[in-house]
């Protein structure tokens, strides 16, 4: 097989939660320029819908479903509209979360749980329902869990306190591992982007607070972009990774390399 074919994703669906907006409608740029059908889903109708036109404008057509991952009872019926609509899933995309600063001592527990729930919770139930729908009876697919650098390194005290946020990036990491292990049978492949600082809608607080301490700490000294993550998406959700599995790789600048 040619490299060309290699990352060749015609014919593949793609499922991308927190798909609206930010790093998971960057990875929906990708693997819908890649060939994919891309599916996304996130809280708000709107943004749902201004990802799409946007979408449809780079020439990708995608399906959205209004959903939150909050409420664990919804997983299975999105899984089964998307399935509905596409017929399959080859790659599911775990890139929904939250975050909530705050200092150990004083984070409230609803936070907390809030945090925990939609970074960590629901990675796993995504992950079975797919698995369970979809990719184990046809014993392949690739799941890409979006985990964080703060998920392999404590936070800098002179940045924003995310004790929550950091525990259940870390909680993501070992997820990706285990279930690597358990589904590799399967040929299911499982693994994870721990991005460094990006702008997002979710990082702006941190990035307004200390951008000149993580410019300082990143060896490139730059933030994030609108790119940096798309060729890593594109490699784990394509057979050029097919026996890359369990494995979290940092997009970071070099920062968890200090």
């Amino acid at each position: 097989m040619n490299i060309k074919k290699l990352f060749d994703l015609s014919g593949k669906t793609a499922l991308i939660t927190g798909g609206s907006r930010g790093l998971g409608l960057q990875i929906a740029e990708a693997l819908g320029e890649m060939g994919a059908r891309v599916a996304i889903t996130a809280r708000k109708a709107g943004e749902l819908e201004e990802a799409k036109a946007h979408l449809k404008g780079m020439g990708i057509d995608a399906l959205t479903v209004v959903n939150d991952l909050q409420n664990t009872d919804s997983v299975k019926p999105m899984v089964e509209q998307v399935l509905k609509s596409y017929g399959r899933i080859d790659i599911l995309v775990n890139n929904a979360g939250a975050a909530w600063g705050a200092p150990a001592e004083d984070h409230p527990l609803d936070a907390w749980y809030k945090v925990i729930n939609l970074n960590l919770t629901a990675v796993f139930l995504m992950s079975q329902t797919v698995g369970k729908l979809s990719m184990i009876p046809r014993k392949a697919g690739r799941i890409i869990n979006v985990a964080s650098i703060a998920g392999l390194v404590g936070t800098d005290p002179r940045m924003m306190p995310t004790i929550a946020y950091n525990a259940s990036k870390g909680g993501v990491v070992n997820f990706t591992r285990s279930l690597a292990v358990e589904w590799a049978h399967y040929g299911i492949t499982v693994n994870a982007i721990a991005p460094g600082v990006f702008p997002s809608k979710m990082s702006q607080g941190m990035i307004d607070k200390a951008e000149q301490i993580i410019l300082e700490m990143t060896p490139m000294k730059r933030l994030g972009t609108d790119y940096d993550l798309k060729g890593l998406a594109v490699l784990l959700a394509s057979d050029a990774s097919a026996y890359i599995t369990g494995q979290t790789v940092a997009v970071d600048g070099g920062l968890v390399s200090m």
